[in-house]
């Protein structure tokens, strides 16, 4: 079969059913969840906005728009290697210059969704990664991994999703070991359920942030906020995580979707 008979195939495959469009977005609005840092380290991204240009009114009679004010790292979004200090250089580093063929590829699902439910804390680490491949397989040159738990579930309630508290973030992430094992496999991007790529507590990691600091100085992607990953296999499945092709963007509100076996 060649190229383009297996094209025709996948998208027969789309129409019957037999491959399934799962969502991994989060919806995008007022009430959007989003990162509160120390005061006198940054300023925060200001709330999502919607408004009105026009509702088949006065100001536009047989159509309804609205424009928008949200920050690049707003809902569920995409993290280009310009968003962190460690991959600023990179000319093939921001939104808009990126390849296209970059955001689509197979995902590997690391299922930790029992141990953060118990530990909120939870870490993975390379043992984990490793145990995971054993039962599953390798982490292939030039995929997605992401890692599963469940966590989109507080995604309604600001408060339960930072879940923070006196002593900071409480919130599951990988190691700084963890992330550069992945790196070391070439994978394309990482990816999270929570507010962002790295744990609550990986300030005091070393190097901080490790997910930001290590994934974009190696010219990689973070994907954060990605809901319904219960729904895809370990292995299998194909994601697309598309950000807008902001000029110079850091990173982008993206509707990262999954291919994965249907009926």
């Amino acid at each position: 079969m060649d190229t383009q008979q297996l094209l025709g195939e996948v998208a027969g495959q789309l129409l019957s059913g037999a491959i399934k469009v799962v969502d991994l977005s989060a919806p995008l609005g007022p009430n959007t969840p989003l990162i509160k840092l120390p005061p006198e380290l940054a300023v925060d991204t200001p709330k999502v906005e919607i408004h009105a240009i026009s509702k088949y009114d006065k100001n536009g009679p047989w159509w309804a728009w609205n424009w928008l004010k949200l920050g690049e790292h707003s809902g569920t979004h995409f993290d280009a290697p310009q968003h962190w200090i460690t991959g600023k250089d990179y000319p093939d580093g921001a939104t808009d210059t990126i390849p296209a063929q970059n955001f689509v590829g197979p995902v590997n699902v690391i299922d930790c969704s029992k141990e953060a439910a118990a530990d909120h804390d939870f870490l993975l680490t390379v043992d984990h990664i490793k145990a995971w491949e054993a039962k599953h397989g390798a982490i292939n040159p030039g995929e997605w991994v992401v890692m599963r738990t469940d966590w989109y579930k507080r995604n309604g309630s600001e408060a339960e999703f930072l879940n923070a508290n006196e002593t900071g973030p409480h919130t599951p992430g990988p190691t700084a070991e963890a992330i550069q094992f992945l790196i070391s496999k070439d994978i394309k991007g990482w990816g999270s359920e929570t507010i962002g790529t790295d744990a609550g507590k990986a300030g005091g990691m070393e190097p901080p942030f490790p997910a930001h600091t290590l994934m974009h100085k190696a010219n990689r992607y973070g994907l954060a906020s990605l809901c319904n990953l219960d729904q895809l296999p370990p292995k299998g499945a194909i994601l697309i995580a598309a950000p807008l092709k902001i000029e110079h963007g850091t990173g982008s509100p993206i509707r990262a979707l999954a291919l994965v076996p249907g009926k």
